[in-house]
């Protein structure tokens, strides 16, 4: 059975959240509960968008292009335009996260050879290590 609404802390509890967290998705137009009083209530469509926010989120994806990729849903081209541009995010994100394991790998390799130095400086003072 499909529940009609969820409540801020159901959803808190769930995804491991904060309720500010889900307050600044809202403010920043993410997402958009009904609103009864003070009580803020959560569709289940707006249940499914928070797990998309926070995969994208777990992804290395900006705020800002997470609410880029959900308003090719909400607006023109709709679906194939949001592919699109998903594609494109993701390669660029590829290529951000390739470029990182270089940086490193180069790093990793530096620290090597710095303690590599120190092994051999440490043997050069007759300390063994």
């Amino acid at each position: 059975m499909v529940r009609e609404y969820y409540t801020i802390t159901e959803l808190t509890r769930e995804f491991g959240i904060s309720t500010r967290t889900l307050r600044f998705y809202e403010d920043e137009g993410l997402i958009a509960p009904v609103r009864r009083g003070r009580t803020r209530l959560f569709r289940p469509s707006d249940r499914h968008l928070l797990k998309q926010i926070l995969r994208g989120k777990r992804l290395g994806f900006s705020i800002a292009e997470i609410h880029e990729i959900i308003q090719m849903y909400r607006e023109p081209p709709g679906e194939t335009g949001q592919l699109k541009l998903l594609m494109k995010r993701v390669e660029e994100k590829r290529d951000d996260l390739r470029q990182k394991r270089r940086d490193i790998d180069e790093t990793v390799g530096e620290l090597d050879q710095i303690e590599e130095a120190c092994i051999e400086r440490l043997a050069e003072l007759g300390v063994s290590t």
